[in-house]
């Protein structure tokens, strides 16, 4: 099987916009899901409804690809598989190495999911000298003084940080040295990195933001349909001049998460 350095993607080069390379894997895991059942066809309506997104956009996302199905069939369930999959790079091997085995970078080691999808983890890395040589996940943990060599035995072109904010940096800098090409960063602090590397940022505080959001403008919504007063996350502050609590902008209280 080829390695993730001897073959990238050819998503780039054919110019499938991001934003359908960001629903690609939703469609493969709803056709996974099909195939898993024997499904043979499906029509464009019902991979979209699974996919969660509509028809004429899966219609078009899936042009690019060049499959537009057929008229009273729909699509082969495993031939797109294939198609995207293809498309993914997922029909070759992909080494990946975690760096910060602590309660997150052990679950990501233990996550099945990896090599169902064409992801092999490598190695586990960690800045922790008690760490090395324990085994997670079946993978003997390695120290990061390592890093350099592992990323070079193995061809890996896809890291993944799972440390502490304050050494995200470091550890990043060192895997695109080494010549990483790809991180996914799940510590809570942003990435700089050069032209050439991408960066896919996990951050499940900031999704569940945006949940708390949604759940208080709804509280706010129920409130209101039945008469009564929003609870008091949801309602405006009121106006004070100089008071403690006030935001820079005078009206909403300026809460930044830690």
């Amino acid at each position: 099987m080829a390695t993730g350095r001897a073959h990238r993607p050819a998503t780039r080069s054919r110019g499938i916009p991001e934003a359908t390379v960001a629903r690609l894997p939703l469609y493969l895991r709803a056709l996974t899901a099909l195939s898993e059942r024997s499904v043979p066809t499906v029509s464009s309506e019902e991979l979209a409804a699974a996919a969660g997104v509509n028809s004429a956009k899966l219609r078009k996302d899936f042009s690019y690809l060049g499959s537009y199905g057929t008229r009273g069939v729909g699509y082969d369930v495993e031939y797109l598989v294939y198609q995207i999959s293809r498309e993914l790079g997922l029909t070759q091997d992909w080494p990946v190495v975690i760096v910060g085995i602590g309660n997150l970078g052990a679950a990501l080691a233990n996550y099945g999911g990896f090599a169902s999808r064409g992801f092999r983890v490598a190695a586990l890395i960690d800045a922790d000298p008690g760490m090395a040589g324990k085994p997670v996940a079946g993978i003997p943990v390695q120290h990061t003084d390592e890093l350099e060599k592992i990323i070079q035995d193995d061809g890996v072109s896809i890291g993944v940080i799972a440390t502490p904010a304050g050494a995200a940096q470091q550890v990043c800098d060192r895997l695109v040295a080494a010549g990483v090409t790809s991180i996914l960063n799940f510590a809570p602090t942003v990435l700089n990195v050069p032209e050439g590397v991408d960066v896919r940022k996990v951050d499940l505080s900031i999704e569940l933001q945006i949940l708390a959001f949604h759940e208080q403008r709804k509280a706010g919504e129920e409130a209101a349909a039945d008469g009564v007063a929003p609870p008091v996350a949801a309602r405006k502050q009121p106006h004070s001049t100089g008071s403690a609590d006030q935001g820079p902008d005078g009206d909403v209280p300026a809460v930044m998460p830690a």
